[in-house]
């Protein structure tokens, strides 16, 4: 009973996206150029909104948290990745699969709680403005990003928790280019039928339960904006909400294709672009989306870059 919950297997060959050598250059060009811009975008609107007094309201304390997940996110897969693009043998331990995979799912499990939170932050901005400014104060924006960086690690950690108890006798070879949980649980030698109903069980309570406050805020919000008898007001109600609308759409649409279906109907191709689209791009598109709709942003970018370009004349 004690050996088969050990593993015995000790290191991981990650198969990549792909085995031609010129297409593996061209490719390491592409992801690190986007990895650069998510570096810089995230970090460019966590620094604005911790300089600029202005922004020290709660959608922008959601904004930066989203900015800071998304740092993390890509970071935890992408360096793995662009590092094996130069490599002939692509490995990686136990250990460090299992790492890699918790702090990936528990990025990607804050980053839907945040999203439902800030669903919930429209909501009262739009619906109820009168008391906005109570039920929203900083104490409670504490609270409700704590409480989404809580429940998504503590959602990652049964997640490795019940890897941990697995045994992987070989083959040792992941058909994807990170230690993405399906592909991993494909290599295990034990009967993973109880691991697999947990994974979409929780993964589905999960993304339902963030879902459902997403789904519903922006129910009461398309009521309110449909009671808005002119254009101007409506169109300026909806405009706070379009950059939010975007990251969802896109957030949640990749993620469930991959996680909320059966380990039967995982095919390793697809799951390899969808996975490039959702760890690389969209960590580089929130900055944007939301930096270029945003008049307050693209302000208070601009005075910090003439105060820095003020302070070296």
């Amino acid at each position: 009973m004690e050996q088969r919950n050990h593993s015995t297997v000790t290191e991981f060959i990650l198969a990549g996206l792909t085995k031609d050598p010129h297409l593996s250059v061209l490719l390491f060009l592409f992801i690190l150029s986007i990895y650069i811009l998510t570096l810089l975008g995230n970090s460019c609107t966590l620094i604005i909104i911790y300089a600029d007094s202005r922004l020290h309201m709660p959608m922008y304390y959601f904004l930066g948290s989203l900015s800071f997940i998304d740092l993390g996110y890509s970071s935890v897969t992408v360096p793995k990745m662009l590092a094996d693009f130069l490599r002939e043998k692509k490995t990686i331990s136990f250990v460090g699969c299992v790492a890699q995979l918790f702090f990936f799912v528990a990025f990607g499990s804050s980053e839907f709680f945040l999203l439902a939170v800030m669903a919930f932050d429209r909501y009262i901005a739009i619906c109820k403005p009168l008391v906005y400014s109570i039920t929203m104060k900083k104490s409670v924006c504490v609270w409700l990003i704590s409480g989404s960086f809580v429940g998504g690690f503590s959602h990652s950690l049964i997640h490795a928790g019940s890897l941990s108890l697995l045994s992987f006798c070989g083959p040792n070879l992941i058909q994807h280019f990170v230690c993405d949980y399906p592909a991993f649980l494909k290599l295990s030698c034990s009967n993973i039928s109880i691991s697999e109903m947990a994974r979409l069980s929780l993964s589905s309570l999960m993304m339902l339960s963030s879902f459902t406050v997403v789904f519903i805020s922006y129910m009461y919000i398309l009521l309110t904006v449909m009671r808005i008898r002119t254009a101007t007001g409506r169109h300026r109600a909806c405009s706070t909400c379009a950059s939010h609308f975007t990251c969802v759409l896109l957030f949640y649409g990749t993620i469930i294709s991959i996680y909320l279906r059966p380990n039967s109907t995982f095919s390793a191709k697809e799951n390899k672009v969808v996975s490039v689209f959702y760890m690389v791009v969209i960590p580089m598109l929130n900055p944007l989306i939301y930096s270029l709709r945003n008049k307050d942003v693209i302000g208070a970018l601009k005075n910090t870059f003439c105060k820095t370009k003020i302070s070296y004349t």
